[in-house]
């Protein structure tokens, strides 16, 4: 009972004018990121971020959760009818895609993307309901310890899963903990890193490393290899399947969305590692895998489910234990603070409406998702025709902006544009920026919660092999470091990510 009063209370937060305005703002923001190509909705959220200081808390998480679901949404609109992905995760949905819509079958692939999408984004919904009151309980025994033994598997995980090679990956996590102790140390009040420039003294704002690796590094990659004036559109048919598009393609949904579910909540999983593992998992049960890539349903249904389960399942281990398992939960997790909120099992004791909330909200949305999305099809893929070149100065703009707004200062767009250039040289180098993020985001948290654990116990480590949960999570650590070692897991990790390169 006190469980549907807990969902009541959320819907009576989510369906109030302002939030299911600003719930609609998101999702047609995410649809637009998703739909044109070199924006990407973790750039996109650190731009908007700075604007929803002037909004109520609730009503800034709610539109930013909004970007981020909905912009999986419109990255299959464009995979299907141009072979053009908006987003990483809809790579693998261009492959059936979009020969579905050179056969004159456009609608039905859109539609069963848009109903897989919206079942699986209602099944990892309830996942968060029933899980999150469960978890927040268990991560009440979490002591400082423990919250060390989490981050350390957590930054290791998202090395391994990770693109590129494993060293380049661990590089850019400590690249990343370094960056998160220039300013002034809280403990002792000594300058770290700050090479007496007073402008760093208080540490180097998240919104600039965000905008810089993401927003800047994407401009210029984008302007490197853009030149098209337009694209050639697939012919859009009925925009409902056949009955016989729907047997063939549940089975895929239902398989896709508990994929997603459960690789959303792994640290440094997320839509993108959910959709291939989706595609993959299909082409082998399939009766007839030599027909992926030319046009079959499943190919569309499974990872379009998994990569909205995914999106929305990663933020169980956010709201529950506050830990981000990616580089947008890193994201969420910095507006969460921004307006004061601490993401973990106090949520849910001390602020429920923001937990309540936003579960509801994220339904809410994935209805809103479907409903607007069909109707706009026609509109988004005429953004497509504008050139890039007339795109990038408005989102350059819009960059600087949200960068200047932060502290007033111009040394910020500066340093921001610093790191776009490092951004850049980093996708030259091919190492994923995803990790630097986590890696910052953690690392004061970390170094904070270690302080604390040595304090407590005077210098002696050992309480981290004494406490059960600390245990299991360094017991699960060097299970994951020895798998980095084995030559078969490289050669399966580096087969992985070259498939998905492709």
């Amino acid at each position: 009972m006190e469980f549907l009063d807990l969902l009541m209370l959320g819907f009576g937060e989510a369906m109030t004018p302002a939030n299911l305005g600003f719930c609609l703002i998101g999702a047609l923001l995410g649809t637009l990121i998703g739909v044109l190509p070199g924006i990407g909705p973790t750039a996109t959220i650190a731009v908007l971020l700075p604007i929803t200081f002037f909004l109520p808390p609730l009503a800034g998480i709610i539109m930013l959760a909004g970007i981020y679901y909905g912009a999986q949404y419109g990255g299959s609109t464009t995979a299907v009818l141009v072979n053009l992905p908006g987003e990483a995760s809809s790579v693998v949905t261009a492959l059936d895609g979009y020969q579905m819509a050179r056969q004159g079958r456009a609608g039905a692939a859109l539609a069963v993307a848009a109903l897989g999408s919206f079942f699986a984004g209602t099944v990892a919904t309830f996942a968060i309901a029933l899980a999150g009151p469960t978890l927040s309980g268990f991560a009440l025994s979490f002591g400082p310890a423990e919250y060390v033994s989490l981050m350390l598997f957590g930054l290791l995980a998202a090395t391994i899963l990770a693109s590129g090679l494993v060293l380049k990956a661990i590089g850019m996590i400590l690249f990343g903990l370094l960056l998160g102790m220039v300013g002034t140390d809280a403990e002792t009040g000594a300058e770290r890193l700050t090479f007496g420039a007073l402008e760093l003294f208080d540490g180097i704002d998240f919104i600039v490393i965000a905008i810089g690796v993401f927003g800047f590094a994407e401009i210029i990659t984008n302007l490197e290899r853009s030149g098209s004036e337009g694209v050639s559109v697939a012919p859009l048919t009925r925009l409902w399947p056949t009955r016989e598009d729907f047997r063939a393609s549940w089975r895929a949904v239902l398989r896709g969305t508990g994929i997603g579910t459960f690789l959303g909540l792994l640290p440094g999983g997320g839509a993108t590692l959910a959709s291939f593992s989706a595609y993959s998992l299909e082409k082998k049960v399939s009766r007839h895998p030599q027909k992926f890539g030319t046009g079959v349903v499943e190919g569309v249904a499974a990872p379009e489910a998994a990569n909205n389960a995914a999106a929305q399942s990663s933020f169980i281990p956010l709201l529950t234990l506050g830990i981000p398992s990616n580089n947008m939960m890193a994201m969420m997790l910095s507006a969460f603070m921004i307006h004061g909120i601490t993401p973990g099992p106090s949520v849910l004791t001390n602020q429920p409406e923001i937990f309540w909330g936003l579960v509801a909200s994220m339904w809410i949305g994935n209805l809103l998702l479907v409903v607007i999305n069909l109707p706009l099809i026609g509109l988004w893929v005429r953004l497509l025709t504008v050139p890039y070149r007339l795109l990038y100065p408005a989102i350059l703009l819009f960059c600087c902006i949200g960068v200047y707004s932060m502290n007033n200062r111009i040394f910020d767009v500066v340093l921001a544009a610093g790191f776009g250039l490092l951004g850049y040289a980093f996708r030259k180098a091919k190492c994923e920026p995803g990790p630097l993020l986590l890696g910052f985001v953690l690392g004061p948290l970390l170094e904070a919660n270690l302080r604390r654990t040595m304090l407590i116990t005077q210098g002696d480590p050992s309480i981290f092999v004494e406490r059960p949960i600390s245990l299991t999570m360094l017991v699960a650590t060097v299970i994951l470091l020895t798998l980095m070692i084995l030559p078969s897991f490289r050669k399966t990790r580096e087969e992985a990510f070259q498939e998905e390169e492709a």
